[in-house]
């Protein structure tokens, strides 16, 4: 084998490359593009440096653009780059260009770029409004997509895509490499990557990381439990986990949940003090502190959500905890991949349930691992707010010629069926506002020169579109301040808006007092008492996949030996006892009757948002047939209708009532459509450009965007009602509230099968979390645990009565 320069500085460091990592290397000197798939801490940032370094390619001018979806990985990337870029490449620099890089640095940059320049997909773009970027863009040998099977599922991997082909252009030979780890669809990954007509390589690392999925197993064995009853209760447990090794990431599935815990674990004095919170409404200031105390180990246990997953280097880490179900394999491959973050080091996660149930998933996740099946991420196709959006940045840059340019969005993925008409209505869009905006020239962005060339329009609109470049919309959020100075992050507005002056809240660890908001800040100080609530932030809900679920009722037909029986073993019994445990085979139906009424269960296993949209159908479909009064409650599992007179005792009722028919029309007036298309609106909105949020220092409220965006819905709806933003609109409000794909194929699954009737003489162990999330909606003056286990406990005694 060649001995190459990286050969040389591996050796240097005591490392010896691996397979993956030299067949990347010859891949690119015979240039090649395609994508490294490897587990984490198998060296794949080294093997995608390496082509380059292994070249006589000279430096003075930008040669790599590498770009990855977080700010904090590009940070670490460059620490982690300049060692063996100083050695092999001496006098080349490595710099980083993300929404972190002051304005000075950025007009450096522009001036005289650095030969490596990590950056986001949104950063990256931007480049391609500025002129005299565009020169240097051209000489770039080799752009990296960094952690792609984060960026493939979402519009940020579309414009990642039409960013590459802008590039390609400028750079026919470009060699693009995407470096990925638990993802399903490899050679789609690839394929969208590299687009259509390109062929590339597909590299993986020969040997599979070692990962161990063990369970915090409870002490007693629980046979009715609901959403968060058994977390904090085996929080002294945990706490002998993280004293037990020398650094923990602690990871939770939302922000709340990480307040929560970070609060718990902090007041424990074994860990004295020795801990942080990390999560991505908190200042930078903060989250840089707890990733360095990782990196050197001065802190125990840092509690984080997802900020944390990503590629960021901490050797130091030797135990990964999750808290709850993580939903996804994926997602808890790569959680646990935070430990043994080195080739050859096996990494181990340990899943501590919130109720009794989640053990299952866990020890389906275990089977499904071995099976090697992962979840594949489904690329967005055509999304039309993207497109307007890269237009209008591509015209920025320089002028374009509208066939030129239309060959050059035919060559990504999303866009190579994009038709001549739609092609047209973008440009008349862009050019005049379309059918009803023409009258507004803020809506005129593009206009064609005397050569036919398309231009921006004026500098206003130049301005304004480099401020909002970017795919992720504008969170509706207020900065949080110390009443006397000091920034702790970001909360989101509508949870604020509850509040008066006085009232107490949990953030970053602390009680905090609300003393006043101004001009989209909330100011506080330290709270005298606990606090009384938890900000909830939007999208913390994490879908269950389809995989996981389909393995959860797998393991349930056919459990394994695994420790986790034995704690299921009383559940699944008492299930199997008063019911019959959920199937492929069958709908699982069950009906009770309590004090609250009578309840009508039924459990597809198809995640929570599906099991939302179907019991919204069933309980306008059931009131249009009956008055009466509907509660409806779901959760991973299954749905609930509670209802104030009884059920049918009739699967055929059941059957029928399933078998309605468009399920568009019923959901229009079942779930409002209309308005869950409204609220996804003002996302298209931005991204296209329709909207500005504002200046620094002087942004638009929340109120304000909704208020502007609303106005356009109604004036398109009415005017334009065939508009293709209100069509992306409605597309994206389905799948993100209803997980749109899967519910049809929910639905026509169920409308198959047959149905399993139990009538109950008292809630099964599979019902009672239903009941439970029922009960959370309830005044009282009991607390929710207190009404839950005298709930609880009367099922238990009838249960042991009929045994």
């Amino acid at each position: 084998m060649t001995q190459t320069p990286m050969h040389h500085w591996m050796a240097d460091q005591g490392m010896a490359p691996l397979t993956h990592q030299a067949a990347l290397w010859t891949a690119w000197s015979e240039g090649q593009s395609g994508l490294l798939h490897a587990p984490t801490g198998h060296g794949k940032s080294l093997a995608a440096l390496g082509g380059l370094l292994n070249s006589t390619i000279t430096g003075g001018r930008l040669r790599m653009l590498w770009i990855t979806p977080m700010r904090a990985l590009a940070a670490d990337l460059q620490q982690a780059f300049e060692a063996p870029v100083a050695a092999i490449k001496p006098g080349w620099s490595v710099e980083c260009r993300t929404g972190d890089t002051g304005q000075s640095q950025r007009s450096r940059q522009r001036r005289k770029p650095p030969e490596i320049l990590i950056t986001t997909p949104e950063s990256a773009s931007l480049l391609l409004t500025y002129r005299d970027m565009l020169t240097h863009l051209a000489g770039v040998d080799t752009v990296v997509v960094d952690e792609w099977h984060e960026l493939l599922g979402n519009k940020r991997g579309v414009q990642t895509q039409l960013l590459l082909a802008a590039l390609r252009v400028a750079n026919p030979s470009l060699r693009v490499w995407g470096l990925s780890a638990t993802i399903g669809n490899l050679e789609e990954a690839r394929d969208v990557l590299l687009g259509p007509g390109r062929d590339g390589a597909l590299l993986a690392a020969t040997s599979q990381k070692p990962l161990v999925i063990e369970s915090l197993l409870p002490d007693t064995q629980d046979r009715l439990t609901w959403a968060g009853h058994l977390g904090l209760r085996l929080l002294p447990r945990i706490v002998e986990q993280i004293t037990a090794a020398r650094s923990t990431l602690l990871f939770t599935n939302t922000r709340s949940q990480a307040e929560r815990w970070f609060e718990a674990l902090a007041c424990t004095e074994a860990l004295d003090g020795r801990i942080a919170l990390h999560h991505g409404s908190l200042d930078r200031s903060l989250r840089d502190a707890a990733e360095q105390g990782l990196k050197t180990g001065s802190l125990r246990c840092v509690v984080s959500t997802s900020s944390l997953d990503l590629g960021v280097d901490f050797s130091p880490v030797d135990q990964v905890i999750q808290i709850g179900s993580p939903r996804t394999l994926a997602r808890l491959i790569q959680r646990a991949g935070r430990a043994g973050h080195q080739p050859g080091a096996s990494s181990r996660i340990l899943c501590v349930p919130t109720h009794t149930l989640e053990l299952a998933e866990f020890a389906a996740a275990r089977r499904l691992w071995a099976s090697g099946r992962v979840e594949a991420r489904q690329p967005p196709n055509e999304p039309i707010d993207v497109l307007l959006q890269h237009v209008v940045t591509r015209c920025l840059g320089q002028p374009q010629r509208p066939d030129a340019l239309l060959a050059e969005l035919r060559q990504t993925h999303a866009y190579r069926h994009l038709s001549d008409a739609r092609w047209d209505w973008v440009l008349d869009f862009l050019g005049r506002g379309g059918e009803v905006l023409r009258a507004y020239p803020e809506y005129h962005r593009v206009r064609a020169d005397a050569h036919g060339h398309l231009r921006v329009s004026n500098a206003t609109v130049a301005r304004r579109h480099r401020m909002m470049v970017g795919t992720i919309a504008a969170d509706a959020t207020m900065r949080l301040r110390w009443l006397k100075g000091g920034s702790l992050g970001h909360v989101e507005e509508a949870f604020i808006s509850r509040l008066k002056p006085g009232d107490q809240f949990l953030f970053s660890g602390r009680a905090l007092e609300l003393v006043r908001v101004r001009e989209l800040t909330a100011y506080v100080r330290r709270a005298r008492r606990r606090r009384v609530a938890v900000p909830r932030w939007a999208g913390g809900r994490l879908p269950l996949s389809e995989a996981l679920s389909t393995a959860f009722i797998d393991w349930l037909a056919k459990p394994d030996a695994a420790p986790e029986y034995a704690a299921l073993a009383p559940l699944l019994r008492l299930q199997q006892q008063v019911s019959s445990l959920p199937s492929h085979e069958s709908l699982l139906v069950e009906t009770t009757r309590s004090r609250e009424g009578w309840h009508l269960a039924l459990f597809p296993c198809a995640g929570q948002a599906v099991h939302e949209g179907l019991g919204a159908c069933l309980a306008w479909l059931v009131t249009r047939q009956q008055a009466r009064s509907i509660t409806v409650a779901s959760n991973d599992y299954g749905l609930e209708l509670l209802s104030s007179k009884p059920w049918p005792d009739d699967s055929a009722w059941l059957a029928q009532l399933l078998d309605f028919g468009s399920v568009e029309d019923l959901l229009t007036e079942a779930l409002n459509a209309t308005e869950l298309s409204k609220r996804q609106f003002r996302d298209v909105a931005q991204t296209a450009g329709l909207v500005f949020t504002g200046y620094p220092g002087r942004g638009k409220s929340t109120r304000q965007v909704q208020m502007s965006t609303g106005l356009l819905f109604d004036v398109f709806a009415r005017y334009d009602p065939d508009n293709p933003l209100l069509m992306q609109a409605s597309l994206e409000s389905r799948r993100q509230a209803l997980d749109w794909g899967r519910f049809q194929q929910t639905l026509t699954r169920l409308r198959r099968q047959p149905i399993r009737w139990h009538a109950t003489e008292s809630l099964s162990p599979f019902a009672f979390p239903l009941y439970a999330e029922a009960q959370r909606q309830q005044l009282s003056s009991e607390s929710l645990a207190e009404r839950l286990q005298r709930a609880a406990e009367l099922i238990e005694r009838r249960a042991s009565h009929a045994a």
